[in-house]
C-alpha cells in the first residue's frame, strides 16, 4: 500500500478547500464564550471578595478591574454574555423545529452575532457612559 502514487491530492478535507457553514461556526462560537465568560466572572468574584477582605486587597482588585486588561476583560465578558443569551434562544427555536432551513439557519447565525455586537454597545452606553 505504501508504493500507490498519490500525487499532490490532499489525504482529507482541508479548512483551505472546506469552509464551515455559518451555524456550525456560532455554535462553536456559543461554547467558546460559554467558557470565557468565566474570565470575566472570575475577576468580578475575586473583586467582590477583596472588598470583603479589606482595604489593601480591594484596592489591588481594583486596581486590576480598572485596568486595560480588566476593562477588556470585562467587556469580552459583556459580549459573550450577550451572544450566549441570544444563540441560547435560538436554539429553543431549533428546539422547536423552527429555523432548521439552511437559509433561515445562516440568517439567524448572522442576527446573533450582529444583536450581540448591538447589545453590547448599547449595555455600554447605557451603563458605562
Amino acid at each position: 500500500m505504501g508504493d500507490i502514487p498519490r500525487g499532490n491530492r490532499p489525504l482529507s478535507p482541508h479548512l483551505s478547500v472546506y469552509r464551515l457553514p455559518m451555524p456550525a461556526i456560532t455554535s462553536i462560537m456559543t461554547r467558546i464564550t460559554g467558557q470565557a465568560m468565566m474570565a470575566g466572572l472570575l475577576l468580578v468574584v475575586w473583586w467582590l471578595v477583596a472588598a470583603a477582605t479589606g482595604p489593601r486587597a480591594f484596592a489591588t482588585a481594583d486596581w486590576v478591574l480598572r485596568s486595560w486588561l480588566g476593562a477588556l476583560v470585562l467587556l469580552g465578558s459583556m459580549w459573550s454574555l450577550w451572544y450566549h443569551f441570544l444563540a441560547g434562544i435560538r436554539h429553543l427555536f431549533y428546539d422547536a423545529r423552527q429555523l432548521l432551513e439552511i437559509n433561515e439557519a445562516k440568517g439567524a447565525s448572522w442576527f446573533i452575532i450582529i444583536a450581540s455586537v448591538v447589545l453590547t454597545l448599547l449595555t455600554l452606553l447605557l451603563f458605562v457612559f
